[in-house]
């Protein structure tokens, strides 16, 4: 075997691993052995089953190295709950399971001993990236029947089952297209071969460099965008008819309390906005508590929650517009409020503020509801702690501030029918978001119900009524009751309903295949477009070959994309049809870098078999293509899912941060850029 020297060096927060395989062998008859491959599968993750077409994506199959004195009876079988659906992308059902499931192998015993040895080779993924084919290796030995007859040496020889054959030859000839490399594209490069040397640098390890160039700022950006995201949320509830009249009441009763003592009614008040805060965290870290890590991650990928989502938001919205109306039993404010009467101190100034929580349910429940919505599906743990603590302190900050200067409620707007026209635009944003929900679901069963022209015809319509309804020209039940329906619209509101219905009419275009990158991150991705003139940029890798690539860009002086791909990958899919379309990011692939793509299940055999040690010191035999590409993923990049995308100089050097799986298209454009100048810097090319 060759051996590959490279730098192993422990992969960090870009690995993932979440399938975790057992396997054991039982020998259920004296003549019969099963291989048992037992798989714990972490929430938000799938492993594709059996049998699935040569051109979808990784199916678990079993693979043997060495088989003596027995035979493989019958195929590799899945049990435990099988999901089917129809993928889109892929243009066929397609088979998975989540949480567990359990793969066995039988094999017939023919000899007095045996010897069994091979993997499983598996696909996972999850709705941002999938994992390269995964083995699970096993070596087995035992004993067979005393009567069986001997098997002579010849009869001793490795065997690989007819199943595998056959899906082996079909992948190669579903993928023998994808595998040429355009000919005069690599006359034109004018390539010269690497030396030994050049090679064992571009394999060498950049893990900590493109750390350095990602940093960890991401995180904190998400949570600042949380907070943010709850702190106007909190401003929002401020404005609503349920909330604002209670703010002179509330400050008014502080300073009668400490009529002698200003000093005491201004702590009071401070310790009443405290109490505001502490309710709303308290309620933000018990969502965390009860649904847990793995299920808040799990959240935005299913599909029963999504559409549960989606009638939650509905039903919030059709509470602002007045069809009805969110109370709590009155009895839980009555009792609240005898007890905040009964009592003094610091717990009857809480119990005031919880009173204050239940009063205005009807007003913050639809908002809180549809923030908790957003968060639980952010993606981070501690969302919904920091959105509710957000969202508190834009809700509690008046009542302080207006009880340390009384002066300022008499310049605060008084109550009116203003209020009302906060709560029906918050009932449209609301309804459009319910939207986006409902997409997640739609394209998770299949159901075509929710393709992107019907998406954006509604949005167009939701906008479109709400700019109507901004302006004036649209009036709902709660405006008759508040008396204004004869009065104009404030300036302000006809501005914003001028915005909302321009951005109605900007999506109109998208109908017939535009891109509208303004709503690319909440509509459907351009494959279901049904009804599409936009023409599509191709974009298309002019090498398959790390080496050859790298030699390329060398020669012409141009920087490098890799893009770690796969066959199977249905991410990668997603990213190539609504990313790589677009005129600007296409441009920037085709004429300004050298753009490899390395495919992770590719099942050609390499010409000699490699052993690698793994970063967990483990050896490792890399028989195919696709296991020398994913090998270089780990130990060069420090990541193991796809898809994956790093901008390199000539000598294999990271020029900025990876970029995975993110159909913002805008981002990814920043992405490309920042790597092309970074290499004009370094090259003294500046632009």
């Amino acid at each position: 075997m060759l051996m590959l020297t490279v730098f192993a060096v422990a992969a960090q927060a870009q690995m993932q691993d979440p399938v975790h395989f057992t396997v054991s062998q039982k020998q259920v008859s004296p003549t019969e052995v099963d291989v048992i491959f037992t798989g714990k599968i972490d929430a938000g993750w799938h492993v594709y089953s059996t049998g699935l077409p040569a051109d979808g994506p990784i199916s678990a199959s079993m693979n043997t190295d060495l088989v003596e004195g027995a035979k493989a009876d019958g195929k590799l079988k899945a049990q435990g709950k099988e999901i089917s659906s129809f993928d889109k992308l892929f243009d066929m059902n397609l088979r998975y399971f989540e949480h567990n499931v359990t793969f066995v192998q039988r094999f017939k015993i023919t000899d007095k001993t045996y010897h069994i040895k091979g993997f499983l080779e598996y696909g996972a993924c999850n709705d941002q990236s999938c994992l390269p084919p995964t083995q699970v290796e096993f070596d087995f030995k035992g004993e067979g029947p005393k009567d069986a007859p001997e098997t002579t040496q010849d009869e001793k020889k490795n065997e690989v089952t007819d199943a595998e054959d056959a899906a082996t030859a079909a992948l190669l000839t579903a993928n023998a297209d994808s595998l040429k490399v355009n000919s005069d594209s690599l006359a034109a490069a004018a390539v010269v071969p690497l030396d030994s040397t050049e090679v064992n640098s571009l394999w060498k390890p950049v893990i900590k460099e493109l750390q350095a160039f990602n940093g960890d700022s991401s995180q904190d950006r998400s949570w600042l965008y949380i907070f943010l995201m709850g702190f106007v949320g909190g401003l929002v509830a401020l404005f609503t008819p349920c909330v604002w009249p209670i703010i002179p009441m509330t400050v008014s009763f502080f300073l009668k309390r400490a009529k002698d003592d200003k000093k005491k009614g201004i702590k009071d008040a401070i310790t009443y906005g405290i109490s505001i805060v502490v309710i709303y965290l308290a309620l933000g870290l018990a969502i965390t508590a009860i649904f847990g890590a793995s299920a808040l991650n799990a959240l935005s990928t299913n599909a029963i929650f999504n559409i549960f989502f989606c009638l939650l938001l509905v039903v919030f919205a059709l509470s602002f517009f007045g069809w009805f109306e969110l109370t709590l039993p009155s009895s839980w404010t009555n009792k609240v409020d005898s007890k905040a009467s009964s009592t003094s101190g610091l717990l009857s100034i809480f119990l005031m503020a919880f009173t204050l929580s239940l009063v205005s349910f009807s007003c913050t429940g639809p908002i809180i509801g549809f923030l908790l919505v957003e968060l639980t599906t952010s993606g981070s743990i501690m969302g919904p702690a920091i959105g509710m603590f957000g969202f508190a302190l834009a809700l509690a900050l008046p009542f302080t501030l207006f009880a340390m200067f009384p002066t300022w409620l008499k310049k605060a707007p008084k109550s009116g029918g203003w209020m009302n026209t906060i709560k029906v635009t918050l009932g449209f944003i609301e309804l459009a978001f319910a939207l986006k929900f409902f997409s997640v679901a739609d394209l998770a069963y299949g159901w075509r119900l929710l393709d992107r022209e019907v998406f954006l015809c509604l949005w167009i319509v939701i906008f479109g009524a709400m700019g109507l309804y901004l302006i004036g020209k649209l009036k709902f039940q709660s405006d008759w009751e508040g008396g204004e329906m004869d009065k104009p619209m404030p300036v302000v509101c006809i501005m914003l309903g001028l915005v909302s219905i321009a951005f109605a009419i900007y999506m109109v275009p998208g109908l017939w295949g535009a891109p509208c990158k303004a709503v690319s991150a909440f509509a459907p991705p351009m494959s279901t477009q049904d009804f599409n003139l936009y023409k599509a940029n191709e974009v298309r890798a002019k090498f398959l070959n790390y080496e050859e690539g790298m030699a390329a860009a060398k020669a012409q002086g141009k920087p490098v994309l890799i893009d770690f791909t796969g066959f199977g990958c249905v991410n990668c899919r997603k990213m190539e049809a609504a990313v790589w379309t677009d005129p600007a990011v296409a441009n920037l692939l085709n004429d300004d870098y050298i753009l490899i793509s390395l495919f992770v299940d590719d099942k050609t055999p390499l010409p000699e078999q490699m052993e690698v040690t793994e970063e967990n010191g483990q050896k490792r035999t890399l028989r195919t293509v696709g296991d020398k590409w994913s090998y270089l993923q780990r130990s060069k990049f420090g990541a193991n899912a796809q898809p994956f995308y790093v901008a390199l100089d000539n000598e294999g050097n990271p020029l900025t941060g990876s970029a995975v799986y993110d159909e913002d298209i805008a981002k990814y454009v920043d992405f490309l850029k920042a790597g092309l100048n970074n290499y004009q810097a370094s090259s003294g090319n500046n632009p």
